[in-house]
């Protein structure tokens, strides 16, 4: 099952890539919903040194996973992986420089599954596929909106 949206974020790619790439605000972020994080390796490494081990509740159920970053080309690119509960996912942030003010921002999202359970729910969500990509549109629209915001960047 696979997602994609654009958005075009008005600030230097350079800032952008720094406001995807700021995984401390992730965690506390994700620390507030009820997922337990843990990070292996620092910021002081390399992107590609990363990993974290993610607990959560999805439908009810347990999840563990663990995320990888996969590869990175700053200030262009960001990709991660993440594996577990019978199911590969892979996420990839592409920035483009528009002019020195203006970045387009494209993520894909890539769900892969590897059990029987786990193929009965990306099924399952299929069902719900345009519910699905709507959240996700907006989510991402969200995101490039907070990190104008947080740029100073008059909307």
């Amino acid at each position: 099952m696979q997602f994609e949206t654009k958005e075009d974020i008005e600030g230097p790619i350079a800032d952008i890539f720094a406001a995807i790439t700021d995984f401390d605000t992730f965690e506390r972020s994700a620390i507030r919903r009820g997922v337990e994080v843990q990070r292996h390796g620092t910021a002081d490494n390399a992107l590609t040194d990363l990993s974290w081990d993610v607990t959560f509740v999805f439908r009810g159920t347990e999840r563990k996973m663990k995320l990888d970053v996969a590869e990175s080309e700053p200030p262009n690119a960001i990709a991660l992986v993440a594996t577990g509960s019978g199911m590969v996912g892979d996420m990839k942030v592409e920035l483009l420089a528009l002019s020195p003010r203006r970045t387009r921002m494209t993520v894909q999202c890539n769900l892969t599954p590897k059990t029987l359970a786990a193929r009965l729910l990306v099924q399952s969500l299929k069902l719900a596929r345009s519910k699905l990509n709507r959240k996700f549109r907006l989510r991402v629209a969200e995101f490039a909106r907070a990190t104008e915001e947080r740029l100073g960047v008059s909307v």
